[in-house]
């Protein structure tokens, strides 16, 4: 189940790419997920992970672009964290870089 990350807290602080977070929520079962606004790097940038296996950063130009990422890249998270015994992690992992890039 994904929440919140520190009950709404880093909303607005400065978040990895040096942008300002405007999304960040963490999964119970171990995986966080966080949107930023003007970067170094890009518009907006996502930086996920997966704790203990990966962690990953897409940039974007526009927010209905990250937006739109962010929810497919946070659905493709928990699908790995609520079936973790039925899904081989290498493969997952492959694919994920391979679509969210």
């Amino acid at each position: 189940m994904w929440v919140d990350c520190g009950g709404g807290a880093t909303i607005g602080t400065t978040g990895s790419e040096d942008g300002t977070i405007i999304a960040d929520e963490e999964h119970t079962e171990g995986g966080r997920i966080t949107l930023e606004r003007d970067g170094r790097t890009a518009p907006f940038s996502i930086t996920c992970g997966v704790y203990g296996m990966m962690a990953h950063t897409t940039f974007h130009s526009t927010l209905g672009e990250a937006e739109a990422q962010y929810e497919a890249m946070k659905a493709e998270i928990g699908r790995l964290l609520e079936n973790w015994d039925d899904i081989d992690e290498l493969q997952w992992l492959e694919e994920f870089v391979n679509r969210f890039w």
